[in-house]
């Protein structure tokens, strides 16, 4: 099991979803990864300092993943989401907050475990496990297929 730290930088994270911090670890729970992680729920200032510096890209995003190297305590890396973008996105997509939350939250955690997107077979891939583990905690398909 994920073991996760999660810190919320941004009040607005309970202020729209009081049970986050609860969310943030179901789904972590539900990925069936092993070793440490630490989620930030920011702001989107937060995010967009952390795009430009370790991306190049100046602009807030809604999660962000820094997989850590080799370490002796296990830990993965670091996960950081941006509230604005996340529930802009999720009002436009027509999807509960908290769905939205917790699919971005297990799409991180993937990511620290070594799952990515680059091309379209390992999109395939790792769109099937979203799927899967989100269904297991009962919310419905984010890609809507």
């Amino acid at each position: 099991m994920i073991a996760v730290d999660v810190t919320i930088a941004s009040p607005a994270w309970r202020e729209a979803l009081p049970d986050a911090e609860t969310l943030v670890l179901e789904a972590a729970r539900a990925t069936d990864g092993v070793g440490a992680a630490a989620v930030l729920l920011g702001d989107d200032a937060f995010v967009r300092d952390l795009n430009a510096r370790f991306r190049g890209k100046d602009s807030p995003t809604n999660v962000l993943s820094f997989p850590a190297g080799p370490n002796a305590l296990g830990h993965l890396g670091d996960v950081a989401l941006a509230f604005g973008v996340c529930e802009s996105e999720a009002r436009a997509q027509g999807k509960p907050f908290a769905d939205h939350l917790r699919h971005l939250v297990v799409h991180g955690l993937l990511h620290l475990l070594g799952y990515d997107h680059e091309d379209e077979a390992e999109g395939d891939v790792m769109e099937a496990l979203e799927r899967s583990i989100l269904g297991g905690i009962g919310v419905p398909d984010p890609y809507g297929l």
